[in-house]
């Protein structure tokens, strides 16, 4: 091969891989998928060292526990652990991070320490699922009555909706979730009886068969209500305030006015001019709230004994389950930036102005 033809090779390669730069540049869709990329990466990475920053690790927890619990000595409680556990404490940190990393890009998040032969993702799918269904549940019912209470909220401030709903949703909004879990099991199941905690806990009523039915649904629904009330009264307030905040900005705006001026009737401007434009700023809002009331689950989770990821996250950070940790917190990460991402395009797809506003900065 001459110089010329390698010259020549080596221009177009750099020809190529600026028309690749420039399409990602231009590209709005591209750049975001490449930050989200950026930021699953630098997660999993802070997850992997923060993970391994805690105190002990799996098989000092549980030399530990069965010394503390059953009395034995440490080399019967060691070699149990060595005979238990695939987990070497001894392996070089590097090398973990090495298989850790290839394990993500494979889709192998990898094995539970605690549960010999089971792999992480198992574990995630046998509970993810119930937190999904009461979060997202509680989600769709919050932010619809949030809305709606924020638009009446804004046409009628300074009446009683208004005051009574405001003092109300700051006072439920400075409430933390699991602060407002124990009381309803203080207040409503031990003091006044109205609750019957022990029925509710878990997922489902042991004996009913898993099936697609009004029986099994109307059960699991049933377990998942105080998580649901949990979830909805701390965030509903929360809701209403900023799609009051959001309304009361849109109905000062001129073409509100000028909408008025060409006598359309009040459900169309409603519809069509006040909420969807109030609505449009909390899209991202609405999608970034649903990654972390889903990381938040876990502390409503352990106080209900609702069987969700949360209280699985809760178990292997006490027992050191390096794998079924990563793998949670990951999925809450991927959860949270995907929310992120799905909102950007919303976003965008509402109000092309973003797209063009940043092609020109």
């Amino acid at each position: 091969m001459t110089t010329a033809s390698v010259t020549a090779e080596r221009r177009t390669s750099e020809a190529s891989f600026g028309v690749v730069l420039r399409k990602v540049r231009n590209s709005y869709v591209l750049r975001r998928i490449l930050r989200a990329l950026f930021v699953i990466y630098l997660v999993a990475t802070g997850v992997f060292f923060m993970v391994r920053l805690l105190p002990g690790n799996p098989v000092d927890v549980y030399i530990n526990s069965q010394i503390a619990m059953y009395g034995k000595s440490y080399e019967t409680a060691a070699a149990e652990a060595a005979a238990l556990f695939s987990f070497d404490p001894g392996t070089p940190m590097w090398r973990q991070y090495v298989d850790y990393l290839v394990g993500i890009v494979r889709g192998d998040l990898g094995m539970s320490i605690l549960s010999p032969g089971t792999s992480v993702v198992q574990k995630i799918a046998l509970h993810l699922p119930w937190t999904l269904f009461s979060v997202g549940l509680a989600m769709i019912i919050s932010v619809s009555i949030g809305l709606l209470l924020g638009m009446v909220m804004a046409y009628r401030r300074g009446g009683i909706i208004d005051h009574g709903v405001s003092t109300l949703g700051s006072v439920l909004h400075a409430i933390p979730n699991y602060l407002f879990a124990i009381m309803v099991v203080v207040i409503g199941a031990v003091q006044l009886h109205l609750i019957d905690f022990t029925r509710m806990r878990g997922h489902s009523t042991p004996g009913v068969t898993p099936e697609f039915s009004f029986r099994y649904l109307s059960d699991a629904l049933y377990h998942a209500t105080l998580p649901m009330v949990v979830y909805i009264f701390t965030t509903v307030g929360t809701w209403a305030l900023v799609m009051k905040s959001s309304t009361t900005q849109i109905l000062g705006e001129d073409y509100v006015t000028v909408a008025r001026a060409r006598g359309l009737g009040d459900g169309r401007i409603r519809s069509m001019y006040v909420g969807r434009n109030a609505v449009l700023p909390l899209v991202a809002q609405i999608a970034t709230q649903a990654g972390f009331v889903v990381g938040g689950a876990i502390f409503v989770e352990q106080t209900f004994s609702y069987d969700g990821i949360g209280i699985t996250l809760f178990q292997s950070i006490n027992a050191r389950d390096y794998p079924v940790i990563q793998g949670i917190l990951l999925v809450i990460t991927i959860t949270v930036v995907l929310a992120n991402l799905i909102a950007d395009l919303v976003y965008s797809v509402l109000d092309p102005r973003i797209r063009t506003g940043e092609r020109e900065d």
